[in-house]
């Protein structure tokens, strides 16, 4: 009678890959395929556990590499420059895949939904960005324009730049987010004076400004919710 030979189980990431698929890799398995190789003394899987105890909560895992700094991963034995810029980039990736998979559908003309779609991109931010959201007449996002980031002020973006890239996206709608980086998402006298030219000047041209919303730490507001629009 023969005996029945055993499955042999790859115990190499790569290999489980190959064998089983994705799905059934852990984080640091799948962290470890992108560093490759690892130490002396601790190999890529245990390089990966390594790099995911960085992250602290409430975004635990792959996620919190987000707020992990290239300078922080590189404190790793073993994780020089080149490992580091690619853990950055594959959590970039994930990001950008995420709210990509998240903006279809959505409706742009509620407020909370805007709000939580761009929380978590603005939220950590220790400058202004200012977003210009391009709807169509279904309320549904044509294009996120970034009109400026840095030291520039909301208070400093024309009215001209807006509706210029209104115009090229052929928008029906817009929506404007910016960020205020002290957490506080108070509409300052320039964001109410701003919104206002902005409001004014698409009643004239036929683009309706719908929001302006102002995103703090988990905190937003909300111009149309405040009915200042």
């Amino acid at each position: 009678m023969k005996k029945e030979k055993k499955a042999i189980v790859p115990n190499k990431p790569y290999e489980k890959f190959l064998a089983y698929g994705p799905e059934h890799l852990t984080e640091s398995e799948l962290l470890a395929i992108i560093l490759r190789t690892g130490t002396k003394e601790a190999s890529a899987v245990e390089l990966a556990d390594q790099v995911l105890k960085l992250a602290k909560a409430p975004r635990e895992g792959l996620l919190g590499l987000y707020d992990i700094s290239l300078e922080g991963l590189m404190q790793i034995r073993g994780i020089g420059e080149v490992k580091a810029v690619k853990l950055k980039c594959l959590t970039e990736l994930s990001m950008r895949i995420s709210r990509a998979t998240a903006k279809e559908g959505i409706n742009f003309n509620d407020s909370v939904t805007v709000a939580d779609y761009f929380m978590e991109q603005l939220r950590h931010k220790d400058t202004e960005y200012v977003i210009l959201v391009s709807l169509d007449n279904k309320g549904q996002m044509l294009k996120e324009s970034l009109l400026s980031h840095g030291s520039v002020r909301m208070s400093l973006i024309s009215p001209r730049e807006i509706f210029l890239e209104a115009l090229q996206q052929k928008a029906v709608n817009i929506v404007l987010v910016h960020n205020h980086p002290s957490g506080d998402p108070t509409p300052s006298n320039s964001d109410l004076e701003m919104t206002g030219n902005v409001k004014e000047i698409g009643e004239m041209m036929g683009i309706e400004l719908l929001d302006h919303i102002i995103i703090g730490d988990n905190r937003y507001t909300s111009f149309k919710e405040l009915a200042l629009l």
